[in-house]
């Protein structure tokens, strides 16, 4: 069995670099062949620049398009936000003339005696002396739906 080193011997530079010099010739014929495979895709990539050029900016344009017509804010959500902007100012302004109505007829409740007799005869079912009112008979309640199904 062989005694355990415990001090380990690192290598001088010198030593480093020789080993460097002893595969620089492989190193170079890697890289030869590595050029060598690189090389006619690269050529192929050179000669084709505006064709690749031309369509990034081609896909750049269409996904800044799609973006802008489906995205978040986009023009699609814009077109429905602007109609249920436009859907709600209509009925603001019916609730505004619905307001005006409601207001004019409480001014006229408090002011004007004809509207009063109108709101009495029509709500409250009064009439002047000699007057009939017709009150309409009370509809019958519906009989109720017979169920053949088993009760529980």
């Amino acid at each position: 069995m062989k005694p355990f080193n415990k001090m380990t011997r690192f290598p001088t530079p010198e030593e480093g670099f020789r080993a460097v010099v002893d595969r620089a010739p492989q190193a170079e014929a890697f890289a030869a062949s590595w050029i060598e495979r690189v090389r006619p895709m690269g050529v192929r990539v050179y000669v084709l620049r505006r064709r690749i050029a031309t369509i990034a900016v081609f896909v750049l344009s269409a996904s800044l398009f799609v973006h802008v017509m489906f995205g978040a804010n986009g023009m699609v959500v814009y077109k429905q936000k602007r109609a249920e902007y436009e859907a709600l100012q209509k009925q603001i302004v019916q609730v505004q003339q619905e307001n005006d109505r409601y207001t004019q007829q409480i001014q006229g409740l408090k002011s004007d005696q004809k509207s009063i007799e109108k709101e009495a005869r029509e709500q409250l079912g009064y009439a002047k002396p000699g007057e009939y009112v017709y009150v309409p008979p009370t509809p019958a309640k519906p009989a109720p739906t017979v169920s053949h199904s088993a009760k529980k």
